[in-house]
């Protein structure tokens, strides 16, 4: 393992903790009664999340099925940020 790999390996580590906070949070934010800082983190996580995602969902349009939206665009960014992670990792 090499130092950048290492490197490279714990930055995706936290974008992955980041994209993972971004997705407990718009849930919370879906309830009616939230507390506060509930706001401010999920200002923290789309700020460091949404310029990757953005671009992501250009090519990859929420999928409608009713009144519901799927957001492919974060799941193929989780999914691609986890296999760039262990890849990282065993270099």
């Amino acid at each position: 393992m090499t130092l950048i790999g290492t490197l490279v390996g714990y930055a995706l580590t936290v974008f992955v903790l980041l994209l993972l906070a971004r997705l407990v949070l718009d849930w919370v934010g879906m309830l009616a009664d939230t507390p506060a800082w509930t706001n401010r983190a999920r200002t923290f996580t789309h700020t460091w999340t949404e310029p990757v995602i953005t671009p992501a969902r250009k090519v990859l349009r929420p999928m409608r099925a009713g009144g519901l939206s799927i957001d492919l665009a974060f799941t193929a960014v989780f999914v691609v940020a986890l296999i760039l992670r262990t890849i990282a990792f065993s270099v």
